[in-house]
């Protein structure tokens, strides 16, 4: 029986991984079932995302799907998680229960971004002081182990701009779930391989429910995750992030050589197009926080292709800047982060200019 796989250069043992397949599948189940009573209680009760000039639906469609994806995850860890009484353990499933429940709140009535910032800021310094912290660069523009007040500073704007990236980014079906899968799965993987199975398994969990909520949001669209969903599945990978940065540091011989552009790369899409459009904003005089259709999945949209491809093409690019950021990781920090950099700057000439080489029609 084949107990391994080599992929890119990286030894999967299967053993190592029977805990997570258990997760992950539990979560995927019970996701699977929760849904189709989640959109009819949502039908009933009206509790619809009604379609405006921001958004891409011309239809009222049941939202929060959240609540059957946060319920996977849940059950799944209920299982085959070995809860501790820890400080870090407590203030991480009390904040994934703020966000979920935050989130519920504004997908029912549309809530003040400013309460909803404070209560992220508020959860993101919870899990700094719980001691989940962006401790070290790793040498990278030369910055290694950063003070003290450092740490709370940039943990704290790590979580809570890519949470919110990862709620900009849900913006047609299937998009935030597809690339908030393959960040999970990712960063489950190398948490497994660095040795923090445990905390892997909260990623796999999640990953699984995920993946159950994809096969009702891919396009058309029967359920979208709302802000129950996408704070939550933002908040959980930034957590996860920041906790394989850590254990990958603290290793004898750490798995990563370049972790912090590593951990960026997970995230970039999300977080380059938000950075990108808020600085066109403010570059125009408008305020970043106004509403447009400038974000990467506009970009496609905007040229005439359905949601279905718009999302794998985003896919695509995400895999690339996966498998990028990997293998180039002979390279020093500085240079790999100036090529995905300049990745994203071509990536996103092209899409903005699609309809100058691709008909419309050509769907």
């Amino acid at each position: 029986m084949i107990s391994q796989v080599d992929l890119l250069q990286i030894h999967l043992h299967f053993q190592a991984y029977k805990l997570a397949l258990l997760s992950f599948v539990t979560a995927f189940v019970v996701a699977l079932i929760v849904i189709p009573p989640l959109i009819s209680f949502i039908f009933r009760y009206k509790l619809m995302d009604l379609p405006n000039v921001r958004k891409e639906h011309t239809s009222p469609v049941p939202t929060m799907g959240g609540i059957a994806i946060v319920a996977g995850m849940f059950v799944a860890l209920l299982l085959w998680f070995p809860f501790r009484y820890e400080t870090a353990q407590v203030v991480f499933f009390f904040s994934v229960i703020m966000l979920c429940l935050l989130g519920i709140m504004d997908d029912v009535k549309d809530m003040p971004a400013k309460y909803k910032f404070m209560i992220q800021f508020a959860l993101a310094f919870l899990i700094a002081l719980s001691g989940t912290r962006i401790q070290s660069f790793d040498g990278m523009f030369g910055v290694y182990e950063l003070p003290k007040y450092a740490q709370y500073v940039v943990t704290i704007i790590a979580i809570v701009g890519i949470t919110n990236a990862f709620n900009l980014v849900d913006g047609i079906d299937g998009l935030a779930g597809g690339l908030g899968f393959m960040s999970l799965v990712t960063v489950g993987i190398f948490l497994t391989l660095s040795g923090d199975g445990l905390t892997a398994l909260i990623a796999f969990s999640l990953a699984g429910a995920v993946l159950a909520f994809l096969y009702y949001n891919f396009n058309p669209a029967k359920i979208f995750m709302g802000d129950t969903g996408s704070l939550v599945l933002g908040f959980v990978i930034a957590v996860m992030c920041i906790r394989l940065l850590q254990f990958n540091a603290g290793s004898p011989a750490p798995l990563i050589p370049h972790a912090p552009v590593f951990i960026l790369g997970i995230v970039l899409i999300p977080v380059f197009d938000t950075l990108r459009v808020f600085a066109m904003r403010s570059f125009r005089g408008q305020s970043p926080f106004m509403a447009d259709r400038t974000h990467i999945h506009h970009l496609l949209t905007n040229a005439g292709f359905n949601h279905s491809f718009a999302a794998r093409v985003i896919y695509v690019i995400h895999s690339v800047v996966l498998m990028e950021v990997f293998l180039l990781r002979g390279l020093r920090m500085e240079y790999i982060l100036l090529i995905m950099f300049i990745f994203m700057v071509v990536v996103s000439v092209v899409l903005k200019n699609l309809r100058v080489f691709i008909p419309a029609k050509g769907k």
